[in-house]
């Protein structure tokens, strides 16, 4: 028998024909002969059946449906697994557009060719919001990199003006940190890293011209991720402080949503607990506060009582003329 140029990649191409089938679209032994022709490839069943049970063999969950074909029963990731991750491509802001329908196109690659259109028609991200920033994915990269090589990084970070211009604080000042996490909140990637000892949190899809230094990361103590975001509303710096809440019983499970199952609730009278948290006080967190009405109250400390008065005597004013 003549032997094309790719004859020696047969068996590779009767696994990429037998990839793209399921249970309801197998595929028979004559279909995959044509395939193999148009690939430029000679064959016979005999061989094909060789094939197939090598393919098996090695691994792949190939059955044979009596009268109907060949079908990949099982693979690494089912459809509904599938469809989670094109779900959460879809809903992460971070992601451009772009990016998007990228990664939405190698998921479906892990799929059969029917399985793929399904989902191919679940897409919808036109009308999302979605990150400006294509670099992102190489910003991440390159932190995880410094964080398991314990390196510290340098960066240039970024607002954006009116205008869309990116804005850059302190005159473009170079930042150099030690990368401590990177965490995943508010549908945006963050990073908390120690600037001169003290943790500070970074948004990725704002640091530019990222580099992983030589130099060594400054031995510190542990710190939990979890712990810091909890703290931190919307991702807003501030003075960390225990704060003292009084809340109505029936927001128990707004606190616990918030601060995790562990913190202690202390009852306060027949309606009320009380809950001590370490928060990052900021304006985030008096609108937070704020949005809870009559049903939660700062007990302590006073600066912060102050504060939240301020922030909704400032938030009145808006509304007074």
């Amino acid at each position: 028998m003549a032997r094309g140029a790719n004859q020696k990649l047969k068996i590779l191409y009767v696994a990429k024909i037998l990839n793209t089938t399921d249970e309801e679209h197998p595929i028979t032994c004559e279909e995959i002969l044509r395939y193999l022709e148009a690939n430029g490839i000679e064959a016979e069943r005999k061989t094909v059946y060789s094939d197939i049970e090598a393919l098996q063999n090695f691994g792949m969950d190939i059955v044979l449906q009596r009268g109907k074909g060949y079908f990949l029963a099982s693979r690494t990731f089912e459809l509904p697994e599938l469809r989670l991750l094109v779900d959460a491509v879809q809903c992460s802001r971070f992601v451009t557009q772009k990016k998007t329908l990228e990664l939405i196109g190698k998921l479906e690659t892990l799929c059969g060719k029917a399985q793929a259109q399904k989902l191919n028609g679940q897409v919808f991200v036109f009308n999302r919001i979605k990150a400006m920033n294509e670099s992102i994915y190489y910003t991440v990269d390159a932190v995880q990199e410094a964080i398991t090589d314990g390196k510290q990084i340098t960066f240039r970070y970024f607002d954006y003006a009116a205008d869309k211009r990116r804005v850059f604080r302190h005159d473009g000042k170079i930042y150099r940190v030690d990368p401590c996490a990177l965490v995943w909140e508010d549908e945006n990637y963050y990073l908390i890293a120690r600037e001169e000892g003290v943790l500070k949190h970074f948004r990725a899809d704002k640091m530019e011209g990222i580099t992983v230094c030589s130099q060594a990361c400054a031995a510190q103590e542990r710190f939990d991720p979890a712990d810091y975001v909890k703290g931190v509303f919307g991702m807003f710096g501030g003075e960390r402080e225990t704060v003292k809440l009084s809340v109505h019983n029936r927001l128990a499970g707004v606190i616990l949503d918030r601060f995790g199952k562990e913190i202690t609730l202390i009852p306060q009278d027949d309606e009320h607990f009380t809950v001590s948290v370490n928060v990052a006080v900021s304006p985030q967190f008096y609108s937070w506060v704020a949005g809870l009405t009559d049903q939660a109250k700062i007990l302590s400390p006073q600066s912060v009582k102050e504060g939240m008065k301020a922030f909704l005597e400032a938030g009145l004013k808006q509304y007074q003329s």
